[in-house]
């Protein structure tokens, strides 16, 4: 059969004029999604305004919707991405398997429930959509595609072009341009030679990443990518980040991360810094000199960021800062701390809150944190080593006047929410790597290994989770580099990193899981590096907003 615009298909599991059935169906989709939106609209408005206790009330409802427009925007994402690549000639036999079980499955989905994790499953009957809102998707095209699009033939078909193109550095073309493409081989080679070999060993021995790799990321401009080169940097685009992130992140995800700090600590300043701070701390983020490490969480607190406790009072010019700090990453290594803490002693909420960046001495292993006032321990942790977890005490530690973010009390939390859609943007793309590692590992070992006298990637349920894996990487990938291209136009993405950032999550559990199933016992084994990438896609679905505070942000995002 032929698909339209990207000449002659050679084998009949792809559908006749693809392009034209899914762009079809995002009508019906989008039909769909705004129903969805009315019906819990009128579950939780109360007085003409969204009540914050009908959301919680109806929590099912509201993070289902969130589910459902995450999909309705990710197929969109597929759509475009399906499109640029029919314009430059570029979409191939594996570009339209990918789109066509893409939508094949999600639509499916929005029909029967969205999996928000293994036993949480959303169904219209949870959105209060009736039979009548659903019809849309009974019209000819997405009907085609649920019945005809996520087939077995077509996940075999697409795991046998894996096989065939496999020192591809993408399944499926990425959609970005030549010179994004140059910086992805660039750090694939990087973490090919240098990551990759050493990981495990990491992993297994607990050890910190070795200092001579942070140097050479540093070298290559990993810490100032997205610094204005005025300030020492690169100035590169937020897409650079997220190819950068995913490939570091596909050799190890602790590799991946270190740079997430010093993209927080950067954003921070520029966004809220006074121009003597962005001076002098910008070129030393950016060349590596100093690393940050941020510290924002409580004990008792977790996402609830306007409860905390931890307070900072004037000394004289200067600050000093009491209270406890949790989960606070690469902590005892750095030389600054990005630290929100509460000046406003009156204050029960984000009002009172104000941002300091906290110079610290590194710390070695006889003594990691060395300076008076701060002590910490480390927190054992089972993925996502390499910089280590601690909890840290203050008590009057001391921080110069001049380091008060923005020179202004009372500015933290605002401050903080202004970095969120990058981070969130960074974590979407350190779980396409964590994902792409477990596809990795995966469809090495499905080839390798033999049972009853053939490949196990010659049985079609081992093919078909090596090829849903491929499929919702590159969905979760067009997601997550739309809410990049978003940023770096310079419009508000706060919705569509979110999304990014849920769906990115689920996809990277779900591969590292079946990438291991794939292994059998010995995948439970910790000789086997996919062990290690299940315990760090597990982090995902937590850090940089749990998913479930990740669907409600969503929600109150469309709702209101």
């Amino acid at each position: 059969m032929a698909h339209d615009g990207a000449g002659p298909m050679t084998d009949t599991v792809i559908l006749a004029n693809l392009t034209d059935l899914t762009r079809s169906a995002l009508a019906p989709v989008l039909a769909i999604t705004d129903s969805a939106k009315s019906a819990v609209a009128g579950l939780v408005t109360e007085n003409g305004r969204i009540s914050a206790q009908l959301i919680e009330q109806h929590q099912t409802a509201a993070h289902g919707l969130a589910w459902l427009a995450t999909y309705a925007q990710a197929l969109q994402q597929m759509q475009s991405w399906a499109d640029r690549l029919t314009t430059d000639n570029r979409f191939s036999e594996v570009e339209a398997l990918i789109l066509q079980i893409a939508f094949g499955e999600y639509l499916s989905q929005i029909a029967g429930g969205i999996q928000m994790n293994q036993t949480e499953v959303v169904r219209a009957a949870d959105l209060s959509l009736t039979p009548a809102e659903l019809a849309p998707l009974n019209a000819p095209a997405p009907a085609a595609l649920m019945a005809r699009g996520n087939t077995q033939a077509a996940r075999s078909k697409l795991a046998q072009l894996m096989q065939d193109r496999a020192a591809e550095l993408t399944v499926g073309a990425s959609g970005l341009d030549a010179e994004l493409e140059m910086i992805r081989d660039q750090f694939r080679r990087f973490s090919r030679e240098k990551v990759e070999p050493f990981a495990h060993d990491w992993h297994l021995k607990d050890e910190l990443i070795p200092m001579a790799i942070i140097d050479e990321m540093a070298e290559m401009g990993v810490f100032g990518l997205t610094i204005p080169e005025d300030f020492g940097g690169f100035g590169l685009s937020k897409s650079a980040m997220c190819v950068v992130s995913e490939e570091l992140s596909r050799g190890y995800i602790g590799v991946g991360s270190l740079g997430t700090r010093s993209e927080i600590a950067a954003e921070l300043i520029l966004c809220g810094g006074t121009d003597d701070q962005k001076t002098h701390w910008l070129p030393k983020l950016a060349s590596g000199e100093i690393l940050p490490t941020a510290v924002f969480t409580e004990p008792n607190t977790g996402s609830d960021l306007g409860a905390l406790r931890t307070r900072a009072v004037p000394d004289g010019d200067d600050w000093q800062i009491t209270g406890n700090k949790t989960w606070i990453t690469h902590a005892a290594r750095t030389h600054v701390m990005t630290v929100l803490a509460r000046t406003e002693p009156d204050t029960t909420d984000y009002r009172g809150l104000s941002m300091f960046l906290a110079e610290k001495t590194p710390g070695t292993d006889e003594a990691p944190f060395p300076d008076p006032g701060i002590t910490g321990g480390e927190i054992e942790v089972l993925g996502y080593r390499g910089m280590k977890e601690y909890e840290l005490a203050f008590d009057g530690f001391a921080v110069k006047g001049e380091n008060l973010l923005g020179g202004q009390t009372g500015k933290g939390f605002k401050q903080l929410m202004q970095t969120f859609e990058s981070a969130r943007i960074q974590t979407a793309a350190r779980a396409i790597g964590v994902a792409q590692s477990a596809l990795d590992e995966g469809m090495k070992y499905a080839q390798d290994r033999k049972q009853f006298g053939k490949s196990l990637i010659d049985f079609p349920r081992v093919s078909g989770k090596l090829a849903m894996m491929a499929v919702e990487i590159m969905v979760a990938r067009q997601l997550t580099y739309f809410s990049a291209h978003e940023k770096d136009e310079g419009r508000r993405c706060d919705l569509e990193a979110g999304m990014a950032k849920l769906l990115g999550a689920r996809v990277a559990w779900a591969c590292a899981d079946n990438a291991l199933q794939i292994h059998g016992g010995n995948g439970f084994a910790l000789e086997y590096k996919i062990s290690r990438i299940l315990c760090d896609a597990r982090i995902l679905n937590i850090f940089e907003g749990a998913a479930e505070i990740q669907a409600q942000v969503i929600a109150r995002r469309l709702l209101d």
